[in-house]
């Protein structure tokens, strides 16, 4: 039963992560009435600007993560990212709801549990692949997978560490590059063959009480690993689209669990590969904020409290493009009138209380006639945006 916020028997939802998209979950669940407490590693975070309530710990110290559990004792546990001390949350798990499931949240901490689980497992397609201790065995890995291959942390999100490795002579600047980039200080990558690919998706797969439902496929542009730009619903042949439910339904289904799961797709012709899946919102999902009746945020938060997740209503095409931090900086204040100048744009500014070089500070969504026009709109009016450093 959904409490009353504040109230001595509100049920209680901690996220576990207090960036952007926790922010909008955060919303969606006080929609609900549901009492909101957010986590994050740093004061003033997104999420905790609409919290009931906040707390600033490292969330890979397990005895913190404990205490401030046991302090709040949430009905759920909603991990947003992946450094999280996740061996706490599967003892937990006997007494409170982990979203979607302790062992998904451990699987897809780091890249290599959930591609073993993917490739070894349960047979889907993937990128061939090493998972790497020391840099002097790159060279004859990568002489085996090819070049150009890619190297990953085994542990990291948008994109950091991520880069391409052309040639020999980069593999050492790409250790370099993985080792900056991975949280959780694991000193492990994996090194994978690039799949000459003609796009790659998004498809959001929520997993609810009466089913599972696919959102429609979301394309977008990466650069180094990290969301630029998004569309919906990107155009896909039947034959490619039947392929991309199936894995991402094999895979979620393994997961298990209530809520959304961000899975990441590679499509060739008519071939599909499985590359990556997050068992929470997705950035590349910020798109459905203007795109789909219910936005990624909503249709999770209505699974992970119980209630049925319908099959999804597209409003428009959308497409969405960020805006970027330049440089480094405090209390950023942003210039956004001319970005508004074009009809049925949006602007939504993120609240982050600082910046660094490539930061995601806010995102820029856009209707259109198609995918491709509302993208190009959203870029355009991302492009007319200033951003003013102290």
């Amino acid at each position: 039963m959904i409490g009353t916020p504040l109230s001595r028997n509100a049920f209680r939802l901690m996220l576990l992560g207090a960036g952007e998209l926790g922010k909008e979950v955060a919303i969606e669940a006080q929609r609900f009435g549901v009492e909101v407490v957010a986590v994050d590693r740093y004061p003033n975070a997104p999420a905790m600007q609409v919290a009931h309530r906040s707390h600033v710990i490292d969330m890979l110290d397990r005895k913190e993560l404990a205490e401030v559990i046991a302090k709040e004792s949430p009905h759920l546990v909603v991990p947003e990212l992946e450094a999280i001390a996740t061996d706490y949350l599967l003892e937990i798990e006997k007494e409170r709801i982990v979203i979607p499931t302790a062992r998904a949240a451990r699987l897809t901490m780091d890249r290599e549990g959930i591609r073993r689980l993917a490739a070894e497992e349960l047979k889907l397609p993937t990128s061939r692949y090493f998972f790497l201790s020391r840099p002097e065995e790159l060279k004859d890995a990568a002489e085996t997978l090819g070049y150009p291959c890619v190297m990953k942390p085994v542990m990291s999100s948008s994109g950091k560490g991520q880069s391409v490795i052309h040639g020999p002579e980069e593999l050492e600047k790409g250790w370099g590059y993985a080792m900056a980039g991975g949280r959780a200080k694991r000193g492990r990558v994996i090194l994978e063959s690039f799949i000459p690919f003609d796009y790659e998706i998004t498809l959001l797969t929520v997993r609810a009480v009466n089913g599972t439902v696919f959102c429609p496929p979301i394309g977008h542009t990466q650069v180094d690993g990290d969301y630029r730009q998004s569309w919906q619903p990107h155009p896909m042949s039947a034959a490619a689209l039947e392929k991309a439910t199936d894995i991402a339904k094999r895979i979620t289904d393994n997961l298990g669990g209530r809520g959304i799961f961000g899975v990441e797709l590679f499509v060739k012709g008519e071939e599909v590969f499985f590359s990556e899946v997050s068992p929470r919102p997705h950035d590349t999902g910020l798109v459905t904020l203007i795109s789909q009746e219910l936005s990624e945020f909503a249709l999770h938060t209505r699974a992970i409290l119980g209630f049925p997740v319908h099959p999804v209503t597209l409003r428009t095409p959308g497409g969405s493009s960020v805006i970027l931090a330049e440089k480094e900086g405090v209390a950023p204040q942003f210039e956004i009138a001319r970005a508004l100048l074009e009809p049925g744009v949006q602007v939504r500014l993120f609240g982050k209380p600082d910046c660094k070089k490539n930061r995601r500070m806010g995102v820029v969504l856009a209707p259109g006639h198609d995918c491709f026009a509302a993208r190009d709109l959203a870029v355009k009016a991302a492009g007319s945006i200033r951003i003013v450093y102290e």
